[in-house]
């Protein structure tokens, strides 16, 4: 199933700003990266938000939320929050902003350039 493309132009829209941010499209989703760290993604019709091991079991009892378990096994430190609990831009900017807080906290990843064969 494809990614909610009008979720994922409301991202783009709410990191306009932001020059550091960059888009990856992988397993049919759309993973957006921040000083080289993936903090937010969309996958179907859910935004998939980096909260952090310290925000996880907080941000599980904010209405709309549930566990980051794409893999079938959940990963502590990611949510998914549900279509419904992003009908407002703010409340869209409000996760973007702890996944965005949380990767920020993190030492910049450098990715060495690639060698071609």
């Amino acid at each position: 199933m494809p990614c909610d493309e009008e979720l994922v132009r409301r991202v783009h829209a709410a990191l306009a700003d932001l020059e550091q941010v960059r888009e990856r499209r992988m397993f049919g989703g759309a993973c957006f990266t921040l000083n080289g760290h993936m903090f937010c993604g969309v996958v179907r019709d859910e935004l998939m938000v980096r909260v952090g091991p310290a925000r996880y079991h907080r941000a599980l009892q904010r209405p709309h939320t549930r566990e980051m378990d794409f893999t079938g096994r959940p990963m502590a430190g990611y949510v998914f929050v549900a279509k419904s609990g992003l009908t407002s831009d703010a409340s869209l900017r409000k996760w973007l902003h702890i996944g965005g807080t949380f990767v920020r906290a993190l030492p910049v990843k450098v990715h060495p350039r690639r060698r071609r064969a």
